[in-house]
């Protein structure tokens, strides 16, 4: 099963996120299908930018976003 959700990178204590498109049972920042965004919390103002067409193409094909990523989706819908 597909799940959209937060792979982290950045340096100790200074994390940035890509939401990809990843296997379940794999690894948080292990191998993905696509990235289809980026999150960076640590700015002001708070860096995100998604590909909701791409991400919505992933959900209509059974990928599920987790709670984090789905909040992060109507952020950015709620704003456009």
């Amino acid at each position: 099963m597909l799940r959209i959700r937060l792979s982290r990178h950045g340096a100790k204590k200074d994390p940035h996120y890509r939401v990809v498109v990843a296997e379940r049972s794999r690894a948080r920042d292990g191998r993905f299908v696509e990235i289809v965004g980026y999150y960076n919390p640590a700015l002001k103002p708070v860096r995100l930018n998604l590909d909701l067409d791409r991400i919505d193409y992933w959900v209509k094909r059974g990928a599920q976003p987790s709670q984090t990523v789905r909040a992060l989706i109507n952020k950015v819908r709620q704003s456009t």
